[in-house]
């Protein structure tokens, strides 16, 4: 994977390069003030190491913000949200509604790249910044690749007279192969070792996210095989593979243990400070400087989230905590939500609302059921939610959000080292293994499974063979989940379809029967098709009915007076494999034609 030696050669124009092609960008939403690039010398910033470290920290916009990653997760196979997405609908989502090309926080770092070269300050030290530039250079084009594929490749930065704005775009091979290379130098030449606020890059840090990327192309072009380049597809897992080892070998970090198998999942997401065991790199909130996210607000509320709840296929996938798959129980598919939930992977009760879970409210401790106003299924996230009812009305959350931990680091080896067919009992033991453990799993953790699951191949991954390969993709989708992962890794694994299912929920025994989800005794949510005379506070009614004030009912029961929840089925979900890329914002086509759409989103 060397650079492509004439990178240069192409590039393109677009508005916000231009009107950003005379300024440095800043970052205030890091607090951080920045100098402007026409009143700044250059030797100010470039002439000492506090200068160019000042300069650095506006790279971090690059990473996703304190409030994005709990929320990315709103389009993917096991949520189910207050609206299908535009995207999934036909003919709603368009390149005149699409985003996403947004250059300027390339050109700032391109400028430093390009600026970075004072024979005054020792190599080592510009390295050392070089190798933090080129990290998140190495970000932001993985992130234009995932959303776009082919992109210009741009190594300086453009005035608004250079000759070549104006070109098309390069292939993702030149794109990667490049990304690869910015990793490589930031690798080799950033000095910072360990960081135990992690929030700042270190060496870890790059090649846990080097890992993040290599498997990320060595599955995409092994699976979306109309690329033609799956013979190259093992060298990247192999890659991946090896920067996951080396993060492994380096003994920096380990699964947080702190809290027991109850709760030590669920501390990761929960604490102010980031758990520096594990959490290699997060979005920190601070009091001090008003930095909070609104995390809470977006999972308690009616109105300003989306009502994200997951689906019951998903939840079906949490094992037994013996280790065996819950739906090789005798009707596993009609047990109510108290039953199905009892006895499972201690992770399902750190990620939603059940049995045992108690909120704080007004300092008195208060049992806290899944509640129908906020979501549709059933199935209610606490993962980010912190326990008091003071932070559910608006961005009061101080906890950290994990952009980077080790547990993904083991998952990125362990499948990397699966699709090369060279996965071992200690690797697996080392890896899943190791998450299960933590998790409470008392089997299946010393040695990797022989038999594969036959739910999992039944309505997730039809075409897998192997039974490692598809227990870590259980594993990845249960361990990872709302932490963003699950749409890229349906675009890698070419399973976009999955977007396209129904959005089911628990299982109703009967209609007019009051329902205590949480097993304390007190009835919590009704299912109706015809409203009882007398409805009790503090249940909550659902009207399940085909028709509910004149059009069809979008909440409705598989068997009609009972069975699994059915939320939006009557909203067509359609998934075409063009999707598996974005299309170019129509604006950016107009002003550069030669930029070209994507396949399948022409106008």
């Amino acid at each position: 994977m060397q650079p492509h030696k004439n990178a240069l050669s192409k590039r393109l124009t677009w508005l916000g390069l231009v009107l950003t092609a005379w300024v440095l960008t800043g970052s205030c939403s890091k607090n951080l003030d920045q100098v402007p690039v026409d009143t700044a010398t250059k030797d100010a910033i470039f002439g000492s190491e506090d200068g160019m470290k000042l300069y650095s920290n506006s790279f971090y916009d690059v990473l996703p913000g304190i409030n994005d990653i709990y929320k990315a997760d709103n389009m993917a196979d096991y949520s189910a949200v207050n609206a299908v997405p535009d995207f999934l609908r036909q003919g709603a989502y368009t390149s005149r509604v699409a985003t996403g090309w947004d250059w300027k926080n390339l050109r700032n770092i391109n400028y430093f790249i390009a600026n970075c070269n004072n024979p005054k300050i020792p190599l080592a030290v510009r390295n050392n910044y070089l190798g933090l530039a080129r990290f998140f250079r190495a970000w932001f084009y993985f992130d234009k690749v995932k959303r776009f594929g082919n992109v210009p490749w741009i190594g300086k930065p453009f005035e608004v007279n250079d000759g070549n704005l104006y070109v098309g775009r390069d292939p993702r091979t030149l794109i990667m192969d490049s990304v690869v290379a910015d990793l490589d130098f930031a690798a080799t030449n950033i000095t910072l070792a360990n960081d135990p606020t992690c929030s700042q890059i270190t060496k870890n840090v790059v090649l846990g996210f080097k890992s993040r990327v290599c498997l990320f192309e060595g599955t995409f072009r092994r699976y979306q095989t109309s690329y033609n380049l799956m013979s190259t597809a093992p060298e990247w897992l192999k890659a991946a593979a090896t920067a996951a080892k080396t993060v492994m070998d380096s003994k920096a970090f380990s699964l947080n243990q702190g809290g027991g198998a109850t709760r030590s999942y669920r501390q990761l997401f929960i604490s102010n400070a980031p758990v520096a065991a594990e959490v290699m790199l997060a979005n920190i909130a601070s009091a001090s400087l008003g930095v909070f996210n609104d995390a809470n607000w977006w999972y308690t509320s009616s109105t300003y989230g989306a009502r994200l709840s997951f689906t019951r296929t998903f939840i079906n996938t949490y094992l037994n905590i013996d280790g065996t798959p819950f739906t090789n129980i005798n009707r596993y598919d009609t047990l109510p939500f108290f039953k199905e939930t009892q006895g499972r992977d201690r992770r399902l009760q750190q990620t939603i609302r059940m049995s045992g879970y108690t909120r704080t409210s007004n300092g008195a401790t208060v049992a806290a059921p899944p509640v129908f106003s906020y979501v549709y299924t059933g199935y209610m996230p606490i993962k980010w939610s912190l326990d008091d009812t003071f932070f559910d009305n608006g961005a009061n959350n101080t906890n950290a959000i994990s952009l980077m931990r080790y547990a993904e680091i083991l998952l990125n080896y362990a499948e990397a080292q699966a699709e090369l067919g060279l996965l071992s009992d200690d690797d697996w033991s080392k890896t899943v293994g190791a998450l299960r453990a933590r998790a409470g799993i008392t089997s299946g953790i010393a040695a990797k499974p022989v038999i594969i699951d036959a739910y999992m191949k039944a309505n997730y991954f039809t075409d897998i063979t192997d039974p490692s390969l598809m227990e870590i993709r259980r594993e990845r989708g249960i361990e990872l989940v709302l932490e963003g992962f699950r749409f890229y890794d349906l675009v890698r694994w070419k399973k976009g379809d999955l977007l396209a299912r129904s959005w089911n929920g628990m299982y109703v025994p009967a209609l007019d029967v009051p329902m205590d989800l949480n097993g304390d005794g007190v009835n919590d949510v009704y299912f109706y098709k015809t409203p009882p005379a007398n409805q009790q506070k503090g249940i909550t009614y659902i009207n399940v009915s085909e028709v509910a004030n004149n059009v069809t009912n979008p909440q409705q029961l598989s068997n009609g007076n009972s069975g699994e929840i059915h939320w939006l089925d009557n909203v067509q979900k359609e998934w075409k494999d063009y999707k598996y890329l974005y299309p170019v914002p129509y604006t950016d086509l107009q002003l550069n034609p030669k930029l070209g759409q994507n396949p399948g989103w022409e106008e």
